[in-house]
């Protein structure tokens, strides 16, 4: 169950610690702190795709194709998905890839809780579903709010120099 708590303390420390540098500053920079720690948070997840792909294979039903071959390659795309995030150019691109991510990867956590996957917390069974998909809730909602609505997160702003 730490992984959860893992993901939030990731997604919300550095923002926090990027603000309190920041106080008194140009608050137009706070998008750029909430995708930084969005970006922090996929390098996160996607480092258990390196170092946890057994696990993270038994999250995909048996009829899967290749399921080793996608884990892989998801941890490649959550990657990318980070790299996007820290630059300005791509990071509404990035942001969408990431809430399209996290929608898209969810059924294999519901999937891993119903068979009780001894990953990250699945173990625990349906229960962690409780705990997880308010989780998934709140980062959408980080992305929405912070990255993609704030100030500065418009593509023209992604022109500006």
């Amino acid at each position: 169950m730490l992984t959860p708590v893992l993901m939030t303390l990731i997604l919300i420390l550095p923002y926090l610690g990027i603000r309190a540098v920041l106080r008194g500053r140009k608050q137009e920079n706070l998008p750029t702190a909430a995708a930084a720690s969005l970006g922090l948070l996929f390098l996160f997840t996607a480092i258990g795709h390196f170092i946890q792909t057994g696990p993270m294979v038994q999250m995909l039903p048996s009829w899967v194709p290749a399921r080793e071959l996608l884990v892989y390659a998801t941890g490649v795309l959550e990657i990318a998905i980070a790299m996007a995030l820290f630059f300005q150019r791509s990071r509404r691109a990035g942001a969408w890839a990431a809430a399209a991510a996290l929608v898209a990867f969810f059924p294999a956590n519901v999937y891993a809780a119903l068979q009780h996957v001894p990953m990250g917390g699945h173990a625990w069974g349906p229960v962690y579903l409780l705990v997880r998909a308010p989780v998934q809730i709140f980062i959408l909602w980080w992305i929405w709010t912070l990255v993609l609505q704030s100030p500065g997160s418009s593509p023209r702003a992604a022109l500006r120099p």
